[in-house]
């Protein structure tokens, strides 16, 4: 609830139409240093699935500017290390992933050894003098946290509190086997936008009825504008409904409204009656859990107004192992409405460079925009 809205109604409306961010915040690179300083550097950000990475591998991640590996040893555990050796700083992993083939990552500049835990084990060719040890020279270590089978990493040190980073908290999705799940299609597309408008798009549907009329279809509520039944102006907390429904008879965000697959055991009733779960993890990545499939959406700047945009479609093993299944059913409406917002946000993007544009106005309807923008000022605040 932000604190422009209206609480004693129960309506989550704005109750004026404040500023926008200024425009030189999705453009200016001295700006955008400034971000990934303040707001990548310093929160827990989404680096990929527990399942697929596979175990004695060593993977490249280049986050906020960082060069960092993700190592996996040969029980499951997960470390992450800054991609320089101790000695004189040499990349130690320059393929995006690497198998291991014994228990240590060997620089291949000068062959020094470090075990999975990071720490230094030897140091060939090279005498070595009494202030030298060994202890003091291990990797520099990354924080990592796994969470519903993902992997987050984060930068600062110490790191944030995790459990106050998904928006519905640290439980919201323990009712889905997240941790057993299988990724059945990944989609990676470089969008010409800042990494913010692409966040602003996701948190209001006033774009909805003229991007998305085949998602307005399924999820009749959107086809207004609203994100929720509540956010229309005669809504009063007498009103039957407050939140958001598919259209009658449909139970999943597929082509034809039908599941792809069993339900989850374990769902609540209330959980398969709404349709969509969204859990959202700032600056980084949401999902959205259906009663058949759990969609993990990501974001990673490349620049001013460059953003990765990568979504994954995670299902039960034995639903994609089902006689007949169809995965381009199962992701062909998601995938139009992932294409749909990466090009509205393109499109905000160019507009937003005139050089009479400085800053918008928010909408009463647009609280969860306005809830984003203050987040971003907090955090730029430090």
């Amino acid at each position: 609830m932000s604190e422009l809205s209206t609480p004693q109604t129960g309506s989550p409306l704005l109750d004026r139409c404040p500023d926008s961010l200024p425009a030189h915040y999705y453009f200016d690179p001295a700006h955008h240093d400034l971000e990934l300083k303040r707001i990548w550097r310093r929160n827990w950000i989404y680096a990929g699935r527990v399942n697929d990475l596979p175990a004695m591998t060593v993977r490249r991640l280049a986050i906020a500017g960082e060069n960092l590996i993700l190592v996996k040893d040969g029980d499951g555990t997960i470390a992450c290390f800054h991609n320089t050796c101790r000695h004189r700083g040499a990349e130690l992993c320059s393929a995006a992933e690497t198998r291991l083939a014994a228990k240590l990552i060997v620089c291949p500049y000068h062959a020094w050894a470090y075990d999975l835990k990071g720490n230094l084990r030897s140091t060939p060719y090279v005498s070595v003098t009494g202030d030298f040890r060994k202890e003091d020279h291990g990797l520099f270590k990354v924080n990592v946290r796994l969470w519903n089978g993902l992997i987050f990493i984060c930068l600062a040190d110490p790191p944030p509190d995790f459990e106050r980073v998904p928006d519905l908290g640290a439980k919201a999705l323990d009712h889905w086997p997240m941790t057993e799940l299988m990724t059945g299609r990944t989609m990676v597309k470089e969008l010409a936008c800042n990494w913010k408008i692409f966040w602003e798009n996701y948190n209001e549907c006033l774009h909805c009825p003229g991007i998305h009329p085949e998602l307005c279809e399924v999820v009749p509520i959107y086809g207004k504008g609203y994100m929720a039944a509540n956010e229309a102006p005669d809504w009063t907390p007498a009103s039957p409904e407050r939140g958001t429904r598919l259209k009658p008879g449909a139970r999943s965000w597929t082509v034809s409204g039908e599941p792809c697959g069993p339900d989850f055991p374990g769902l609540s009733e209330e959980e398969k009656a709404r349709g969509q779960t969204f859990v959202t993890l700032y600056p980084t990545t949401y999902l959205v859990a259906h009663v058949d499939y759990v969609r993990v959406v990501s974001l990673r700047p490349l620049g001013p107004e460059r953003t990765e945009l990568r979504a994954e479609w995670l299902f039960a093993k034995a639903t994609l192992e089902a006689p007949g299944f169809d995965l381009q059913a199962a992701t062909a409406l998601v995938e139009r409405v992932v294409a749909e917002d990466g090009a509205a946000s393109e499109m905000n993007q160019r507009g937003l460079k005139s050089s009479a544009f400085t800053a918008g106005r928010l909408m009463p309807q647009e609280y969860d925009v306005f809830n984003f923008q203050q987040w971003v000022r907090r955090q730029l605040e430090g």
